[in-house]
């Protein structure tokens, strides 16, 4: 099968389009033909190996597992034979956080992990494009800053891939909620159910005089410390990146203080039920995908260089199966 093979730390250069061996399902895995896939910001990272803390846990001077890619979206097209959750022909999404692999034609999964069935009214597009980004968001929404109808939000980088599925999701809970973006993505964030929003290279959110019960830093472009006073008393700052600082301010602020700082590793605690609460959204409409470019898998170092600029409005599709779209 045809794979996109990382083996050493770099550019997108490093990313090699090759053969390799197509992978045989265990007793307990199901064989899924990859019809759709993303490239984020954390791909770019793990091919780049920055923040240096990943080659720690990934590799100290070149990856020790070549696969690349983790979310997607595709067909079974075998099962092992313990396997009792899923059948041939079901279409699945999920995402594969400890062993990728979703940059290929083919890839293996345990039937109990990450994996369910797709929207039934989506796309293998939309369905790969949901699994990066709103898992994530709901972790942090739901279940570390405890979102309650009526609160008020705000969200920096409400045009990105975490960030556009945080303004569903937020106006799903009943939230109030403000997005920070620039002018040309304006109009989507407010399509995307936003009720304010703001225009970073016009104003700064906080010095506006607003204050919020949550502030997610979806891009990590902004600190604690700047947004302190943005937030309420018992207020929340959230934020996807986990900088030294971070963490710090993080276990500070869970023994002192009303206003907490709150980081979690969110792609290694998704599980089937997330998925399927997410799928279920989807059909009823709560939620859409917001795919901004498709690329062949032969072309996803190209779809690297693109994410790495730090523009994308919500995803960036890796497509195995145009025709289908």
């Amino acid at each position: 099968m045809k794979a996109i093979v990382c083996e050493k730390y770099g550019t997108p250069d490093v990313l090699q389009f090759k053969e390799v061996a197509k992978p045989t399902p265990k007793d307990n895995e199901i064989l899924i033909r990859v019809y759709a896939a993303v490239v984020t910001p954390s791909d770019c990272s793990f091919r780049k190996a920055d923040p240096f803390m990943i080659r720690l846990f990934y590799g100290l001077t070149k990856p020790k597992n070549p696969k690349t890619g983790v979310e997607f979206a595709g067909e079974i097209e075998a099962v092992g034979k313990d396997v009792k959750l899923f059948k041939k022909a079901d279409q699945v999404y999920g995402l594969s956080p400890n062993t990728f692999g979703a940059h290929a034609e083919y890839m293996c999964l345990p039937e109990d992990k990450a994996v369910t069935l797709k929207p039934v009214n989506s796309t293998y597009d939309d369905a790969a494009a949901v699994s990066d980004g709103a898992p994530t968001a709901l972790i942090f929404l739901r279940d570390k800053a405890k979102i309650q109808s009526g609160q008020k939000i705000l969200i920096n980088g409400a045009s990105g891939a975490v960030g556009a599925y945080t303004v569903q999701l937020a106006k799903y809970y009943g939230a109030e909620v403000t997005g920070v973006c620039s002018s040309a993505n304006s109009e989507m964030v407010k399509s995307l159910g936003a009720d304010h929003v703001i225009d970073y290279t016009q104003a700064d959110f906080t010095k506006g005089g607003q204050t919020y019960d949550i502030i997610f830093d979806a891009v990590g472009k902004s600190s604690f410390s700047r947004c302190k006073n943005s937030l309420k008393q018992k207020g929340v700052y959230l934020t996807t990146v986990p900088t030294l600082r971070t963490m710090l301010q993080m276990l500070w602020t869970s023994k002192i203080g009303s206003k907490k700082v709150i980081f979690t590793t969110a792609g290694l605690l998704q599980n089937k039920g997330n998925l399927v609460f997410l799928k279920e959204l989807f059909e009823a409409g709560k939620i859409k995908s917001v795919i901004d470019r498709r690329y062949p898998l032969e072309q996803t170092a190209e779809a690297h260089r693109y994410v790495e600029k730090g523009h994308k409005r919500g995803n960036v599709v890796i497509n195995y199966m145009p025709f289908s779209n």
